[in-house]
């Protein structure tokens, strides 16, 4: 019996499985493909984290049923770090729950506070779980469209406020995402400092995603939480999360943390739905955060010197693409004589004859169709191939090298 269920008929087809096909059929036939597509990291955890695991698991405590909320000591030790990085203050019962990773927490908070027909704002392009969470339990979007440059803020601002007077019902929600996934867009305390006056004032939640906040290049102008706002906990709820700070994304480990009356709904829900992430992975993650933060550090530094081999070697190559001040993605605008054929094509193509997998920007939204996402998730030597091939890739197409640019070969 062939059914057209409800909230499946409202998800369009994932726009990364096609390039993940043709991924899958390339390695089958042999070819080596770098891929970076997907924002999985490549490293490993701190060693001290996967030895804590191993110690606790041989436990025969262990085994059974978790916190769907989260072990104390985890949300005490995610409370020390929001203190210690960003001054804010945190109940660890009241102000912050564990999730399974960001995404569950956002779909999960989605289900709990949406009604049918409810508005969200959601940036365009964004990272997928931001709109499809609320889609899923119901709400309609409103997508505000991304903007680039200087006047990147007066003109977010203007959409908002244009958002806000169109809609009816008024929005429930507005969510932001910096360091932005896909965009690598940063942002300032100030412009969180405006966010959270005009949801306040149009009585409007706000949902930060701040998954990149540890991933940053300029150790003077670490980015910052919405937290740190006066009175953002009025509106606003946050989400962490250890998989890329510590490259745990299997682990599936991250957090809420602010309003009050949103991290009560989404401890609801997850009350009836899970029991938590397994004990000594939560013990093992409390060991992250109280733990040694070389890791992180070093972290850093290793992603800035994959960027910095990346930009270089794709203007030696023709394709001028920004620097990004933090994230791990390269938010690239397609190569001028590849425009016309959209994001998908493009990526299909760079696929096909250079061998080189990224993420077509329209599957963050319409408005990134002119884009790529380009992952740093694969090691020096495998950039430096993969540059080889593009380099070959633009010169059969006619874009000729930027002579200036420094080779990265």
């Amino acid at each position: 019996m062939e059914q057209e269920f409800y909230r499946i008929k409202r998800l369009q087809p994932y726009v990364f499985a096609e390039v993940n096909r043709l991924k899958a059929e390339a390695r089958a036939a042999g070819n080596d493909i770098i891929d970076f597509g997907m924002g999985n990291p490549d490293m490993p955890p701190p060693p001290h984290v996967t030895e804590k695991l191993i110690e606790v698991v041989k436990s025969p405590r262990v085994h059974g049923y978790s916190m769907s909320r989260g072990i104390f000591g985890l949300r005490k030790a995610q409370a020390a770090y929001y203190l210690k990085r960003f001054g804010v203050e945190l109940d660890p019962d009241k102000e912050i729950i564990v999730t399974l990773g960001s995404k569950e927490g956002i779909a999960n908070l989605a289900q709990a506070i949406t009604s049918p027909g409810d508005i969200i704002l959601v940036p365009n392009p964004s990272y997928p779980i931001h709109p499809y969470g609320f889609i899923i339990a119901g709400a309609s979007i409103r997508h505000v469209p991304f903007t680039l440059g200087a006047d990147f803020r007066e003109q977010f601002l203007l959409q908002l406020q244009r958002a806000v007077k169109h809609s009816v019902p008024k929005p429930l929600m507005l969510v932001l995402n910096y360091p932005c996934n896909p965009t690598a867009q940063v942002v300032d305390l100030d412009f969180y400092a405006e966010m959270v006056d005009f949801c306040r004032f149009h009585k409007i939640y706000i949902l930060s995603d701040l998954a990149y906040s540890e991933i940053y290049f300029d150790e003077t102008k670490p980015p910052p939480s919405i937290l740190q706002v006066p009175n953002a906990k009025d509106v606003a709820i946050e989400f962490t999360s250890m998989s890329k700070t510590y490259s745990m994304a299997g682990w599936r480990v991250g957090f809420a943390a602010g309003n009050p009356t949103l991290i009560a709904a989404l401890t609801r829900i997850k009350s009836y739905v899970d029991y938590g992430g397994f004990t000594p992975i939560q013990v093992a993650s409390t060991a992250a955060l109280n733990g040694s933060q070389q890791y992180v550090a070093d972290m850093r530094a290793m992603y800035k010197e994959r960027r910095d081999i990346l930009v270089a070697g794709l203007k030696a190559a023709g394709w001028d693409v920004p620097t990004p001040e933090a994230s791990m993605f390269i938010w690239a605008p397609i190569p001028e004589p590849f425009r016309a054929m959209g994001s998908l094509e493009f990526s299909k193509l760079l696929l096909k004859e250079a061998c080189v997998a990224v993420a077509p920007g329209v599957g963050f939204g319409e408005y990134g169709d002119d884009h790529v996402r380009i992952a740093m998730v694969e090691n020096v030597h495998r950039i430096r191939q993969a540059l080889r091939g593009i380099k070959a890739f633009m010169t059969k197409h006619g874009v000729a090298p930027v002579a200036t640019a420094k080779a990265a070969e």
